[in-house]
């Protein structure tokens, strides 16, 4: 049996089809006005050539500087015996109902970077001073639900020295209304701290947090 033969029957029933890159947005309406999401009617003609409707949100705080909405961070513990963390967020999120697990994370103020908003935004909701690493954003743009928005981000990688002094006792500095509980999780065997988490405290996660671990823990076995 050849293996990649359902590769191959999907590749020829696709070139009988329209190709997705044909569709097109016609006009955008506006349809209610909030001071961080908006809504949007799209009127968009799909790869057809079949006019169709849409609804979506957007930011409204998106800036000309990056063009990039928010920072999503992953911040990496390292201590002087090699051991790797993680830290993970845990607030309540209303859409959800539930607390959630997630990055730590954060919109991108006016003429700031990625690179700065990600230091600051770790600073702020876990009290840990890190040095940016690396980001996603020069690379590819990230879309958190493309179904639902045009909200972007960026994967920023944050290092965090243990042995820095202001690490021992890192204290957040929340705004008002944020209420934001902080965790380490190994970074071997992330996915199933994750998941304890879940069961015992009745916590969701995030999407992007599970794919991230997901996919370390994938790595790892292969």
């Amino acid at each position: 049996m050849n293996r990649f033969r359902p590769a191959i029957f999907l590749r020829r029933y696709s070139m009988g089809r329209p190709s997705p890159y044909n569709a097109r947005v016609d006009s955008i309406e506006n349809e209610g006005e909030g001071k961080f999401v908006q809504t949007r009617k799209i009127n968009y003609t799909d790869a057809a050539g079949k006019n169709r409707i849409w609804e979506m949100a957007i930011r409204p705080t998106r800036t000309e500087t990056t063009g990039i909405d928010a920072v999503s961070i992953a911040a990496i513990l390292k201590d002087a015996n090699g051991k790797k963390n993680v830290l993970v967020t845990k607030q309540f999120r209303p859409p959800t109902e539930k607390v959630v697990l997630e990055f730590p994370a954060g919109l991108i103020d006016p003429n700031e970077s990625v690179e700065s908003t990600a230091v600051r935004e770790l600073l702020e909701e876990t009290g840990y001073v890190g040095t940016f690493s690396h980001s996603s954003h020069k690379e590819m743009p990230l879309f958190s639900d493309p179904g639902l928005t045009n909200a972007n981000m960026a994967l920023a990688f944050v290092d965090v020295d243990m042995n820095d002094e202001r690490n021992q006792n890192p204290v957040p500095q929340l705004e008002d209304g944020e209420y934001i509980d902080v965790v380490k999780v190994p970074l071997k065997g992330m996915l199933e701290e994750l998941r304890k988490l879940c069961t015992s405290e009745g916590c969701v996660i995030d999407a992007r947090l599970y794919h991230f671990a997901e996919g370390i823990e994938i790595a790892q076995k292969i």
